[in-house]
């Protein structure tokens, strides 16, 4: 019989990188040298957009609070993820798991709709220039930006609550290095399957709805582009959409193996590493690949470093 009532738990042990304790130093400076670089990359992007009035623009607009979301959801997991690589004490309240996956759920949803944002932006800017402030305006750029986060909360809300209604029997230790739906809900010693359907329902309807998003307004804009009669034109076209395509399809592609594949025969060290790469490695590329790969952002730089060095 299934029992009734779980044992009360009042925290959580991360168990982390099960059976790499030998590379604990190694993987401690590679964690810690990535989020320092995540930290310095973000809040630099922030800043250069708050400071150079030259990307006030929509465009830029969204990839500030992509900064911000990035910045808020690496930092959700990866600093207790170094405290446990040099603590034995490896515990987490209940609260505090509470907590976590709430904060984690919402602004990595809040990045799938913010990213497909940036696409919208893209796809009046190319498709629609002459339109372009009127469509873009500011009160439409916000009502954006507020739908993306209330999705966000929305999406991370509903799952946290019944993941962590579910009676914990089995165990309390946690076979990961934060908290997620996946590795709490085999803590459970009840039926499950609601809410992995609960999981997969949302979490599919936000990819495959902002996905589409994405994949429509490259349509258009491919088309639009291949249409100008100006080669100079079309490859300003191309590196304006080059580094949101190269955010998008790493951020999502490891996202759905990671959530809409939940279920298949994949080990837990496959599921650790896709989780490192777009809970900790993502948040960190970001900046590189709009800083390096955007001329704007380029220019902007050398301003800021002409103007104070």
């Amino acid at each position: 019989m299934e029992p009734k009532n779980g044992t009360e738990v009042t925290e959580f042990i991360l168990l982390g990188f099960v059976g790499q304790h030998r590379f604990w130093l190694i993987l401690f400076i590679v964690f810690l040298l990535i989020y320092s670089a995540t930290l310095l990359g973000n809040v630099g992007m922030i800043l250069l957009i708050k400071t150079d009035s030259s990307l006030h623009t929509p465009m830029y607009f969204f990839l500030q609070h992509l900064a911000f979301v990035d910045l808020c959801y690496a930092s959700a997991i990866t600093p207790k993820m170094l405290l446990n690589f040099v603590c034995k004490n490896k515990s987490i309240s209940f609260t505090g798991c509470v907590v976590q996956l709430l904060v984690y759920g919402t602004f990595v949803t809040s990045d799938c709709y913010i990213l497909a944002a940036m696409a919208v932006d893209r796809y009046v800017a190319i498709c629609n220039p002459l339109h372009y402030p009127v469509v873009m305006s500011r009160r439409f750029c916000i009502q954006l930006l507020v739908g993306s986060y209330v999705m966000g909360f929305l999406n991370a809300s509903v799952n946290t609550g019944f993941t962590f209604s579910l009676p914990f029997c089995k165990s309390n230790a946690i076979n990961h290095f934060f908290c997620d739906v996946p590795p709490i809900l085999a803590l459970s010693c009840s039926s499950v399957d609601f809410n992995i359907m609960v999981l997969t329902v949302f979490v599919g309807f936000n990819l495959t709805f902002t996905v589409l998003v994405v994949m429509f307004s490259y349509m258009y804009i491919l088309s639009a582009i291949l249409r100008m009669s100006s080669a100079a034109g079309r490859k300003k076209a191309f590196s304006t959409c080059a580094s949101h395509v190269t955010a998008v399809t790493i951020f999502y592609g490891t996202l759905s193996y990671m959530y809409i594949n939940h279920g298949t025969n994949r080990s837990q060290e496959q599921e650790q590493v896709a989780s490192v790469f777009y809970g900790i490695m993502i948040p960190m590329l970001n900046p590189l690949i709009y800083s390096l790969r955007n001329q704007d952002v380029l220019e902007a730089l050398k301003r800021i470093g002409n103007k104070h060095f």
